[in-house]
């Protein structure tokens, strides 16, 4: 099981999370029905907005319009059909977007510099990076 608040592991008993303090009993199960709506919303329009598109051609077709006439009204009503899709697509996505946690946000990463010493006009070596970084083994005398 993880934590709903930081995403972090946590045993199935716990009321709270270890790790950032969150109540894990108030969570509660999402509301579904506007989701289910939406859902609906969008095959309800993509199979009449297909019936409309393909019987409207035939209706048209029968009563004597040209193929240019018939082409535009398929293009028009697809171009219909989709925006109102997309818009239902983009509502739906939303709504689900809502339903995830927040997550807190993560420091910056250090930057650190990964360029080359750059060597002296005079052509000194460059001091080693574990230079006076070791300790030596002698024995030191400690004065009381």
């Amino acid at each position: 099981m993880y934590c709903a608040n930081c995403g972090s592991q946590i045993a199935a008993e716990l009321s709270y999370c270890n790790r950032c303090g969150f109540n894990l009993r108030e969570v509660s199960k999402p509301n579904t029905r506007v989701a289910t709506a939406c859902l609906s919303a969008i095959m309800i329009v993509a199979v009449f907005g297909l019936a409309v598109m393909f019987g409207g051609a035939l209706a048209l077709k029968k009563t004597g319009f040209n193929q240019d006439f018939i082409g535009f009204f398929l293009f028009l009503s697809f171009l219909l059909v989709s925006s109102t899709e997309f818009l239902l697509f983009r509502n739906l996505s939303k709504l689900a977007g809502l339903k995830q946690p927040a997550r807190p946000a993560l420091p910056p990463p250090a930057q650190q510099d990964l360029r080359l010493p750059q060597g002296t006009p005079l052509g000194e070596p460059v001091g080693s990076v574990t230079e006076n970084t070791t300790r030596t083994l002698e024995y030191a005398r400690r004065e009381q």
